[in-house]
């Protein structure tokens, strides 16, 4: 296996913590320093179909941000489907998975001169067939970043389970990355949470401010999630739903509250506020039908000329906004603003000559 090429492992304290978001901006702070960068995610958790192949979300997200030059399967080796850990505690050979991360290795490090590794989870996720992101890290012979949530209490005491992983399996933890940290918070956090991780023997790196527009989904994350029937205007699924307004009120009092980042959530049998809402089309990101109930043909007419993405859903109001607001919102190839502001805020945040220094470059 490839020991040559620089790599750092990006790992983090639990799921959805922002490893993804920090390895978009190392990629974009290294490549001035380093020219080709490869990038690998050896076990992945959400996949998408990509030519036939079941591959990791993020890669795909890095593949078609920076252009890597990579065969996909390289850069997502393993995807856990939803059958993997049966088969494995049922006889999967083990040696095999290493040897199929190893080779990725190669080949996403194949005439790169850095290499980024993004691990899945927690510590410990893996671990129930053998390759849990300390043991990866550890095979990989790379140092690692831990990344954490914002706040203070309980990102070092999760900091301080993770590392132990870590220390376990012989892997250096360089330093911590605290993502989503609330900027009024910022100077407070820092001071108090420096001195908690010190204790542990880590270093805090930095601290990533959180930014709101990167918690708010796309109309077709939204479709998605509910498992929407597309109506009309899936050219602007693009649209972003940041805020939801359930119809249950007048047409001019549900009209009062739009914005162009509103999602309007309704029953297609109220025709009062349906016929307002497309009237204002621009100041809407999407409506959704409730109750699977589709609009009278007088409503559908306007519906088609507004352009507005509209999505039919099972399920009440209520059921569906709160579906919404539950959701993992993940940055998406196509999200070029929040890709944008991901790296000015990672770029102005993260000091990377600090974390080579650390890695020995």
């Amino acid at each position: 296996m490839n020991t040559v090429t620089p790599r750092i492992f990006n790992a983090a304290t639990e799921q959805n913590a922002g490893k993804t978001t920090v390895a978009l901006g190392l990629h974009q702070l290294l490549k001035p320093r380093y020219g080709r960068i490869g990038f690998i995610k050896p076990v992945g958790q959400r996949f998408v179909d990509v030519e036939g192949q079941r591959i990791d979300e993020d890669s795909l997200l890095i593949r078609n941000t920076y252009d890597t030059q990579l065969p996909i399967e390289a850069m997502s080796p393993i995807t856990v489907e939803p059958d993997f850990t049966r088969r494995y505690i049922n006889g999967a050979n083990h040696e095999a998975l290493v040897r199929r991360i190893c080779n990725a290795f190669d080949r996403a490090s194949w005439e790169k001169d850095f290499t980024l590794i993004e691990g899945t989870g927690h510590a410990g996720v893996g671990s129930v067939f053998g390759l849990s992101n300390a043991r990866i890290a550890r095979i990989l012979r790379s140092k690692v970043i831990l990344v954490t949530p914002g706040g203070i209490g309980r990102p070092i005491d999760e900091a301080a389970l993770n590392k132990a992983l870590f220390d376990q399996a012989g892997v250096e933890v360089i330093g911590v990355v605290m993502n989503k940290v609330i900027p009024s918070k910022m100077e407070e956090i820092a001071e108090v949470s420096r001195t908690g991780f010190k204790k542990l023997g880590l270093e805090l790196l930095a601290m990533i401010p959180r930014v709101e527009m990167l918690a708010v989904p796309t109309m077709e994350q939204v479709r998605e999630v509910l498992h929407g029937e597309m109506l009309y205007g899936k050219e602007n699924l693009g649209r972003h739903a940041g805020r939801v307004v359930i119809g249950a009120m007048s047409g001019a009092h549900a009209v009062a509250q739009f914005t162009p980042e509103t999602l309007l959530v309704i029953p297609g049998d109220r025709e009062n506020i349906l016929s307002m809402a497309l009237q204002s089309a621009d100041r809407l990101g999407g409506v959704i039908l409730s109750d699977g109930l589709r609009p009278p043909e007088e409503i559908t007419r306007l519906m088609e000329k507004a352009s507005l993405p509209v999505i039919l859903a099972s399920g009440d109001c209520y059921q569906i906004a709160n579906r919404v607001h539950s959701m993992t919102v993940k940055t998406l190839p196509s999200d070029h603003g929040k890709i944008s502001r991901i790296q000015e805020e990672i770029g102005t945040g993260l000091d990377v000559d600090r974390i080579l220094k650390k890695l020995g470059h």
